[in-house]
């Protein structure tokens, strides 16, 4: 998909409300440009000298990377990337680059200039992933033409681009593709100041009345990320027009947070369904991620990778050699005492953490 970036999210606001397309408010909601762009000062700063040093160049920037947690902002970056540039941008993902001639087909209809986003590149596939090498040293694409002994291989030459590629595991990147990108930055979780200036900003957009208590109370709920923070604004919107005056404030927010099982350290419904599970039925722990994962009714890979790291991170859970274990925080925050659980003594001996 190749796009223009918009004038500004007002229009785009207005029509995807009206449409009731959520996804599209969210995209609407995103800023167009660094200046707008709220948190992540090193990141921007950074960007912008990148930016502003290719510009008086006369060239296209180095490559990019954006690594970091889902719903901080790398897509939007990479959209403010090519406004900033005023350059079109083709977006697509690594798990869609399954082949290498898919790539090669993107590649060699960039125009010159043009901002390639590629999100979860980690994922590329290892054959697409040689071609990408070639095309952002050489700007070449090499097309191999027959097969067996006659084969032959056309190099085809692509114009100057930017890759901006994105990635929430930055480890998974194999270390040539990695090494080739001119630019790396880690994008952090937003402290609850900066997600209430976001707030702010997207109640504006919304045309929605906020307090600035109730963005205080919203921006504690949100795990330290926008995406979660403009989510969880939309639904206390709902909630205040349907069943108050309108206006988000504390009691809104709190009664409507109440309501979507989202409480006051954001944990969710499966968060606390982890902990629970992990106190209440295992005595604190250790349990294996599959056991843990059959308590509560969901794969292991959505506990590891959904509810964990977010636990973890707020000291509630650790995980150990042996399994998981819930911290006295954890017993604390559901209101119970901390017990010895029968693999309280030697912890970090024994099975292997995936189990």
């Amino acid at each position: 998909m190749s796009v223009r970036p918009s004038d500004g999210p007002g229009r785009a606001l207005v029509d995807a409300d009206a449409g009731g397309d959520e996804r599209a408010v969210e995209s609407a909601l995103r800023p167009r440009r660094l200046a707008e762009f709220i948190g992540q000062q090193r990141v921007r700063e950074q960007l912008a000298l990148v930016l502003e040093a290719a510009r008086r160049r006369g060239r296209v920037p180095d490559h990019l990377l954006l690594s970091g947690p889902p719903g901080l902002g790398k897509t939007t970056l990479a959209l403010i990337v090519a406004a900033e540039l005023g350059a079109a941008i083709r977006v697509t993902s690594g798990p869609a680059i399954q082949h290498a001639g898919d790539l090669a087909a993107i590649l060699t209809s960039l125009g010159e200039g043009e901002v390639l986003f590629l999100d979860e590149i980690h994922r590329v596939s290892r054959p697409a992933a040689e071609v990408l090498y070639l095309a952002m040293e050489d700007l070449r694409v090499d097309v191999v033409v027959g097969k067996g002994p006659g084969a032959t291989s056309i190099p085809l030459e692509i114009p100057p681009f930017t890759l901006v590629g994105a990635t929430t595991r930055a480890g998974l990147l194999p270390g040539p593709l990695r090494d080739r990108f001119g630019f790396t930055a880690h994008l952090d979780f937003y402290d609850p100041a900066e997600l209430e200036h976001v707030l702010h900003r997207s109640a504006g957009l919304l045309e929605v009345p906020l307090s600035d208590d109730g963005a205080k109370e919203i921006a504690g709920r949100s795990r330290g990320t926008p995406r979660i923070a403009n989510r969880l604004l939309r639904r206390v919107r709902d909630y205040a027009q349907v069943h108050g005056s309108g206006v988000v404030d504390v009691p809104q927010a709190q009664a409507a947070l109440r309501l979507y099982e989202v409480d006051a350290l954001g944990l969710d419904r499966l968060d606390t369904a982890v902990l629970d599970a992990v106190c209440r039925r295992f005595g604190g722990g250790p349990v294996g991620l599959s056991t843990l994962a059959i308590a509560v009714g969901e794969e292991p890979e959505t506990v590891e990778e959904v509810a964990e790291p977010f636990l973890v991170r707020l000291g509630l859970l650790a995980r150990t050699p042996r399994g998981r274990v819930a911290t006295a925080s954890a017993w604390r925050h559901l209101g119970m005492t901390p017990v010895a659980g029968p693999g309280a003594v030697d912890l970090f001996a024994g099975a292997d953490e995936g189990e």
